[in-house]
């Protein structure tokens, strides 16, 4: 007979993985929509020193193209397989702030891709130098009509359409992909690892955080800080002259549909379980509270011990460090991919 404390633990078990495999089928509904040809271009190579960098673009859906660079050594075998490791910038960045990291990447046998974001880069009608303008804008429409979702949930469609381009080249193994990403990068990165298998190494920088905790205990102010504009214009068309939590709930509802419930950090990160996962926070970072980030260190901590896999997932934490990204991360970060992904 087994006894009752194994059948609860199962139970519970049990519970989670439903809970789970829900959320991932959910997400993967939200961001779904008609697939159209990928159209993929490349530009011929560009050398650069020790690497070669080539120019690249695809369709991830009608009205979209998505423009891109490739990173990778000059010496490598043109035949030759590698681990691809995208890399996805924060709010108001762009493609071209990761090529120092990319030619690393490079350096260290593999290939290496970044793209820019929705209305970000050469996807803004300012370029590179847009900023986050045009994104706040975007933003601000999706709360007014309820058409696309840029925040958050489009880009992760965006990765996924990535991945099917990449894995269609005959540099790249498709079977050691690799997503890193920055701030609003790094919410990304563990959403796309979460609903997309094919992610074989996840590492969310200054990212990982619980929406809903932030939102109970009064520390939602620094992340909506990053689309301040937006959340001001959205609370002046409902008339609400001091938006609250109650009114971010409102504005998270319609900009970023279950981002503080079903896809909050807590939920989405045990998905990644077993893959390796590593998560860089802040010890500071006001966008991402110490408490709630922790929720969701603890829920991913169970997934990984459930799966037995408890040293693929590490929870590196920036001493008295705000909301940046420190060198000595960065080296942890290309490290970490070297370790799983052996290039």
């Amino acid at each position: 007979m087994i006894p009752r404390l194994a059948l609860v633990v199962l139970a519970t078990v049990l519970a989670g993985a439903t809970r789970a495999a829900d959320s991932r089928a959910a997400f993967l509904q939200l961001v779904d929509r008609p697939r159209v040809a990928l159209a993929a271009e490349a530009q011929p190579p560009v050398a650069a020193g020790d690497v070669v960098e080539i120019a690249f673009s695809f369709t991830p859906e009608a009205g979209q193209r998505v423009p891109g660079i490739l990173v990778k050594s000059a010496r490598a075998a043109a035949s030759a397989r590698r681990p691809v490791v995208i890399a996805l910038h924060g709010t108001g960045g762009n493609k071209e702030s990761q090529r120092p990291f990319l030619a690393e990447l490079a350096r260290a046998g593999f290939v290496g891709v970044a793209i820019d974001a929705r209305y970000h880069g050469a996807r803004a009608q300012g370029g590179k130098n847009a900023k986050a303008t045009e994104y706040v804008a975007a933003i601000l429409r999706t709360y007014r009509t309820g058409q696309e979702h840029p925040f958050f949930i489009d880009p992760v469609w965006d990765v996924m359409r990535l991945i099917d381009c990449l894995v269609t080249r005959d540099d790249v193994d498709p079977r050691r992909i690799g997503l890193i990403g920055f701030s609003k990068g790094g919410i990304e990165t563990y959403l796309a690892a979460a609903v997309d298998p094919r992610i074989a190494v996840a590492v969310p920088c200054i990212g990982v955080q619980s929406f809903r905790w932030a939102m109970e205990n009064d520390s939602w102010q620094s992340r909506i800080g990053t689309v301040q504009a937006a959340f001001d214009a959205a609370a002046k068309d409902s008339g609400v002259a001091l938006p609250g939590a109650d009114f971010v709930r409102t504005f998270y509802d319609r900009v970023a549909p279950g981002i503080y419930g079903q896809f909050d950090g807590p939920a989405m990160l045990p998905l990644i379980a077993p893959r390796p996962l590593l998560a860089i926070n802040g010890e500071i970072d006001p966008r991402t509270p110490m408490p709630g980030l922790m929720l969701c260190a603890e829920a991913a901590r169970a997934a990984y011990r459930a799966a037995g896999a408890e040293e693929k997932f590490v929870l590196h934490i920036q001493p008295a460090t705000g909301h940046k990204v420190l060198p000595e991360s960065m080296t942890l970060a290309r490290e970490w991919f070297v370790r799983w992904l052996k290039p």
